[in-house]
């Protein structure tokens, strides 16, 4: 009961992952669709920063809307990825996952190519009780760096 008075509500780590790995789960498929850029924006904080492989920082929700817009009518586009491995901060405020993930894009001959990769997200539960991504950063392999 002190604990609920003083604000401080039972974190129980099993739930929270579960809870979050859904929530990235369903932004997974969001994003895969490839047609929702709002929704698809809705899991990432406003303050949210994305570093992708070989190209500028976007952040924020406008550079992050230009970001998605562009990336949903480039022809072949596709992104996927499975997270887990969830950790969280002590006071479970913050988590981090690791992802394995598929971007197809066209190469440089046009035709689409898949590449692979990892990623690493960190999530923040938002004043709402929301957990929205702050950073998402992935790898881009090397023989895919080569090929373009």
């Amino acid at each position: 009961m002190l604990a609920a008075a003083c604000g401080n509500s039972a974190f129980d780590p099993r739930t929270e992952a579960t809870t979050l790995l859904a929530r990235d789960a369903e932004w997974a498929t969001t994003a895969s669709e490839g047609k929702d850029v709002e929704k698809t924006l809705s899991y990432w904080s406003d303050d949210a920063v994305v570093i992708p492989p070989g190209q500028a920082v976007v952040e924020g929700k406008a550079a992050l809307r230009s970001f998605v817009a562009d990336s949903f009518k480039t022809p072949g586009f596709r992104v996927h990825w499975v997270s887990k491995d969830v950790k969280f901060s002590p006071d479970g405020k913050l988590a981090y996952m690791r992802s394995d993930n598929e971007m197809t894009v066209p190469g440089a001959d046009g035709k689409p190519m898949t590449l692979s990769g990892r990623g690493v997200t960190i999530w923040r539960r938002d004043p709402d009780g929301q957990w929205r991504c702050v950073v998402d950063t992935w790898n881009e392999p090397a023989a895919a760096a080569s090929a373009r």
